[in-house]
């Protein structure tokens, strides 16, 4: 719109053909870039039938700039912040250029003291994922494309990789983490890659339709991370008051409900598909936590502590 804005007042009356030729777009864009500038933006566009082209009916000075307040703008700044985490993959690039994009966009009035948001604001994740760039720029090209892949893929701790065609459906950072949610072709299901693990993707040359029945908020609804549904489990956990305010404070799954205990220790009850990960989640607690139901979980958990204690206990190699 920038550049009709520019064409218009140039005053050689541009037509649609024209001009979607020169900005390699369709006349049908174009047509709707303009009365969008002379409908939504106040513009005074008008068409000369005669000379069969656009032209202002009044002087124009200049572009309608983006109208942004400083409320805005420091909420702009601190998206900034939370955005690090994607350095080094492939939307640095495409985020960084859209926040150059919108700093060209702002009105001059606004003056700010950048450099004190600076040392107000951070971010900051502990364990940082390593991302293959070139990987998962073709990851996301394919979702996006929807083409067919061929991918070579490690599963954990296998030694080495396994060839599989997969359809790739959505591609998702969760807490922190890449997903990869695709169609297996080998295993003729929706399984959940992690890009970390893919040495190498190749388009197949092959498309294929998105499914309506896959919508990722259904696919992990009942996770506690991304491990997909394997059995409908009620879990019932007990804090102690060590750490029942650090669970207080946090929304852990949409199924979550508390309830209060004495002595300031706290029950928290979901519902879940699969325990994989909420058993390492509870150990992470360091005993602070205990799993009232189910049994499986219970078990799982004192199993895994044992472990520990064999490995870290007397006698124990080093």
């Amino acid at each position: 719109m920038i550049r009709i804005h520019a064409a218009l007042r140039k005053g050689g009356l541009p037509n649609a053909s024209g001009l979607a030729a020169d900005l390699e777009v369709s006349a049908k864009t174009i047509h709707r870039d303009l009365d969008f500038m002379r409908d939504r933006m106040g513009l005074p566009i008008a068409f000369d039938n005669v000379r069969n082209g656009y032209r202002y009916t009044e002087e124009v000075d200049a572009f309608p700039s983006l109208q942004i307040s400083e409320g805005e703008l420091f909420a702009l700044a601190v998206a900034e912040k939370a955005l690090q985490q994607y350095r080094g993959t492939p939307f640095e690039q495409r985020l960084v250029s859209a926040l150059r994009k919108l700093e060209r966009a702002l009105p001059d009035t606004i003056s700010l003291n950048l450099a004190e948001w600076e040392h107000s604001i951070s971010f900051r994740t502990t364990a940082e994922p390593i991302v293959n760039a070139p990987v998962l720029e073709t990851l996301a090209e394919a979702v996006q494309q929807r083409r067919q892949l061929e991918i070579a893929y490690r599963k954990p701790g296998a030694r080495s990789a396994d060839q599989r065609v997969v359809d790739p459906y959505h591609l998702a950072n969760v807490n922190g983490d890449w997903y990869l949610f695709a169609f297996d072709h080998l295993r003729a299901d929706i399984r959940t890659f992690s890009p970390s693990r893919i040495l190498s993707a190749q388009p197949t040359g092959n498309s294929f339709p998105r499914p309506t029945r896959f919508v990722v908020e259904r696919q992990l609804r009942d996770s506690f991370g991304i491990h997909s549904k394997e059995g409908d489990f009620e879990v019932v956990l007990h804090f102690d008051e060590t750490v029942a305010d650090y669970i207080r404070e946090k929304r852990w799954h949409p199924s979550q409900q508390t309830a209060e205990l004495e002595g300031g220790a706290l029950e928290l009850r979901l519902r879940l598909g699969s325990l994989v990960e909420i058993q390492r989640w509870i150990l992470g607690w360091g005993g602070h936590a205990r799993v009232i139901a189910p049994a499986g979980l219970a078990e799982g958990v004192r199993e895994a502590a044992e472990r520990i204690l064999r490995h870290h206990g007397p006698g124990a190699s080093a």
